[in-house]
């Protein structure tokens, strides 16, 4: 259930020196914090993920303080101006002053409570069009006025006790349900142009029409184009499943190997990266190395357009695939599928692994009425590539590889 919806309750982008973030020097009394009035910028609240867009946010006050309290001056600076190449513009040089100016970031995104204090959101992620901020205060802090400052202390050592996971390359900080692959899978039928129903998806997270979720930020979409070779794995019993080679864009390949005598939501997944054998050798190292009873399948082409999918509320990261595979030594036969498939948290606070269950739930609730109302499928059919192969060798045993 929401909590709230947004309104019009006072939100800050809050600026200051990149130091105050990477730790890699002291606060001084005498620098710049910035205070940037924006319109609430939460899709939902409470919220874990918040975008912001320069370029949206119109005219905004802007007010200038010293970490002591002494006031600087304000001014009032158009969004897009703000951060010109990811630069303090003109205003707010002129406003903190040529020293403190180069140094000059968002720190955080502030939220005022209705039951008084505020929620942070840290930023993560900073360029010249926008701005990611996660959220690292559980409980509001800092009560009384804004301006007051009381709030930056609290906020500052949240971030430095996370301080890792804020400040590394990725900003994924978990993954739950390491070793097993969630997924709902639906067999399109009749298949669509994959490329425009991914396009025509994407637009519809964009526009909002999935409830609190939106395109990952700056990673809303990958293509994928390989050629895969698949064995079923027949034994012994406990390694049931399939292994299957992909081979990367540099040298060697992947092998992902799938565990599980029945289709099924949960499976558990394993990907070994960097093996530098070739496609003669796979059921020799299959059997040999990895001591696997195998089958070959006929080899198949995999165009995959994934649509990465966040949820604004919990952090959480979903994949939507749209998926072509199609028989090498026989084009004809395809398969077309669309998956959705638990992928990260990017959340630093603690959630519990039911929450991505339910939420999956929800969200394939909404994808299954997507597709239906398309004319595309109607129900889940967990129809993996390994029985896909299987029944293609059993209409067509010319199919089957030595």
């Amino acid at each position: 259930m929401h909590d709230e919806q947004p309104s019009e309750r006072g939100a800050w982008v809050v600026l200051g020196g990149v130091h105050l973030l990477n730790r890699t020097a002291p606060r001084r009394p005498d620098e710049p914090i910035v205070l940037v009035r924006v319109p609430p910028q939460e899709v939902c609240r409470p919220a874990t993920t918040v975008i912001v867009r320069w370029n949206a946010l119109g005219p905004c006050p802007a007010e200038a303080l010293h970490l002591g309290g002494t006031r600087l001056g304000a001014v009032r600076i158009d969004g897009g101006e703000l951060f010109p190449d990811a630069i303090a513009g003109p205003a707010l040089r002129g406003l903190v002053g040529t020293e403190a100016a180069p140094g000059l970031v968002p720190l955080c995104y502030l939220a005022e409570h209705p039951g008084g204090g505020y929620h942070a959101y840290a930023q993560i992620r900073f360029h010249p069009e926008d701005a990611c901020f996660v959220r690292t205060t559980r409980e509001p802090v800092g009560h009384g006025p804004v301006e007051e400052l009381r709030w930056l202390g609290p906020v500052l050592a949240a971030h430095a006790e996370s301080s890792t996971a804020l400040n590394n390359h990725l900003r994924y900080f978990r993954k739950h349900f390491s070793g097993t692959e969630l997924e709902f899978k639906y067999t399109l039928d009749p298949a669509p142009d994959i490329w425009s129903a991914s396009m025509e998806l994407l637009k519809a997270l964009r526009d909002g029409k999935l409830e609190d979720c939106r395109p990952e930020y700056r990673e809303e979409f990958q293509i994928h184009h390989t050629e895969n070779y698949l064995f079923d794995v027949t034994g012994p019993e406990p390694e049931i499943g399939y292994a299957s080679f992909i081979p990367t864009v540099t040298a060697g390949h992947v092998l992902k190997r799938k565990w599980f005598t029945e289709d099924a939501f949960a499976r558990r997944e394993e990907l070994t990266l960097g093996l530098d054998i070739t496609p003669d050798c796979f059921e020799t190292f299959l059997r040999e190395d990895l001591s696997l009873q195998v089958r070959a399948m006929p080899p198949f082409q995999r165009v995959r357009y994934d649509i990465q999918c966040e949820s604004m509320r919990t952090g959480h990261v979903y994949g939507i695939f749209l998926d072509r595979c199609a028989l090498l030594a026989a084009p004809e036969v395809v398969l077309s599928q669309c998956e959705l498939e638990y992928l990260r948290s990017r959340s630093i606070l603690d959630h519990d692994q039911d929450e991505v269950l339910l939420e999956m739930k929800r969200i394939d609730h909404w994808l299954c009425e997507y597709l239906a109302s398309h004319g595309w499928a109607t129900e889940h059919t967990f129809y993996s590539k390994r029985s896909f192969l299987r029944d293609a060798i059993a209409l067509r045993p010319d199919l089957a590889t030595p």
